[in-house]
């Protein structure tokens, strides 16, 4: 079965503008996350951009896929907690040293066929199950952004407040964002999020008090200029463990996110991603030039789901996230504002979450050793937060489930040996 494209300009263009917007918080919470590692703000938030323009661009020039790259959520966590503050005498320096090491090992990587192999070997109802969570992972997001599921002390969550100002601006965006794409107008997600701007704004919910020009800086200049003194510092401080974890959970957010984004927007060819090199690669060369810089590792963006179901198709989507990072490095305060009133963006989430779930329907469910493992991995990856901890216990228990029914040969090797190292992974290695 071939894939087919259907290219438009404009819808490029929309789901462009569509994908920056639903993700352009990165620009903010990264840079503030890595600040309680001790990195200037200024460093962190210029790195970002940096190394958001540069995956991103070679994902729109090179593997011509609509996905964007940035610094991963929870990975920069990982960092700041994990790593810098937990380990004692650990500068952030030195933790962007096993952020370098781990970039180029993705380099190395991405030049053999191990990463491309890996979407083949992944087994079919898996693959449903990928894109079925990360749909219901983004659906989470966007309900607790806008505050319509909020913590609660016994339950875990709760309704949220629905007479607060900030959920009845996102009921509003959800419901506007619904009626346009009842109406299949093109764009209905881009358009949903500005008319939500422009009642927030009338309302004063939206405000530039900060103004809406800065100029980018990098405070501390390079942070990782010296390869070998890179390499040095892992085996001195024996950061070993920290770049294996970066290594594993990267690979698989990455490898997870491209192939339900792609899944989704009819990309697959015979169930097989053309140019999966190329897309790995992108995200590798991203990690390699944030570390440089100042940032986490980085992972191809679940937000892209939200330029594909805008229409994006192409490498043009991507290309135009990446021009709008760049012109967001001199535009922080009015990034910062819209970004950071989630009412805005969170109700395309929502909307995208409940499209990608619809591959549940591809799912074996009567085989429970191909339905249970694909359970876990939909019911884990929101709960954990994680779309690579979702991925693992389907690879630990996907073999397993074969093993105990004696259909031990129908999982790829591969599949035993991520599945032993993910298992070393969840148990002895922080995450």
């Amino acid at each position: 079965m071939k894939a087919h494209r259907s290219f438009s300009w404009k819808k490029e263009l929309l789901a462009g503008v569509t994908t920056f917007f639903t993700m352009a918080y990165i620009m903010v919470v990264n840079p503030l996350i890595l600040a309680d590692a001790g990195l200037p703000f200024e460093q962190g938030f210029t790195a970002t951009i940096i190394a958001t323009i540069v995956g991103t661009a070679i994902m729109g020039l090179w593997a011509n896929y609509p996905i964007a790259i940035a610094p991963a959520m929870g990975l920069n966590a990982y960092f700041a907690y994990s790593v810098v503050k937990a380990e004692g005498g650990l500068t952030y320096a030195i933790a962007f040293s096993a952020v370098f090491v781990a970039g180029v090992l993705f380099v190395l990587l991405s030049l053999t066929p191990l990463r491309s192999k890996l979407i083949e070997v992944i087994p079919d109802n898996l693959k449903h199950a990928i894109t079925a969570g990360i749909g219901l992972f983004i659906a989470f997001i966007g309900l607790r952004l806008t505050g319509l599921v909020t913590a609660h002390p016994t339950n875990l969550v709760t309704l949220g407040e629905l007479h607060s100002p900030k959920v009845v601006l996102a009921l509003i965006g959800l419901f506007v964002t619904l009626v346009l794409l009842s109406l299949n107008v093109n764009g209905a997600l881009f358009f949903g999020m500005v008319a939500t701007g422009l009642i927030a704004y009338f309302t004063g919910q939206l405000s530039f008090e900060k103004g809406i020009v800065s100029v980018p800086t990098l405070p501390e200049g390079l942070i990782v200029s010296n390869p070998v003194q890179a390499f040095s510092d892992v085996g001195q401080y024996g950061l070993y463990a920290v770049v294996f974890s970066f290594l594993l959970v990267t690979l698989f957010d990455t490898t997870g996110t491209v192939l339900g984004v792609s899944k989704q927007a009819g990309l697959l060819v015979d169930n097989r991603l053309p140019r999966a090199e190329r897309a790995m690669f992108a995200d590798s060369v991203a990690t390699l030039i944030g570390s440089v810089f100042g940032t986490s590792p980085t992972s191809a963006y679940i937000e892209s789901a939200s330029g594909v179901a805008a229409g994006g198709r192409t490498g043009v989507t991507a290309l135009v996230v990446a021009v709008l990072f760049g012109l967001s490095a001199f535009f922080s305060p009015l990034v910062s504002a819209v970004s950071g009133l989630s009412a805005i963006t969170a109700p395309a989430l929502i909307v995208v979450g409940s499209l990608m779930l619809g591959s549940v329907r591809h799912i074996h469910w009567e085989e429970m050793d191909e339905s249970f493992p694909a359970f876990l991995v939909i019911v884990s990856m929101p709960l954990t937060s994680s779309i690579a901890t979702g991925i693992a216990l389907g690879f630990i228990s996907y073999p397993l489930m074969k093993a105990l029914r004696g259909k031990w040969r129908e999982a790829h090797p591969l599949v035993y040996l991520f599945a032993a190292l993910f298992a070393y992974q969840l148990a002895f290695l922080p995450h």
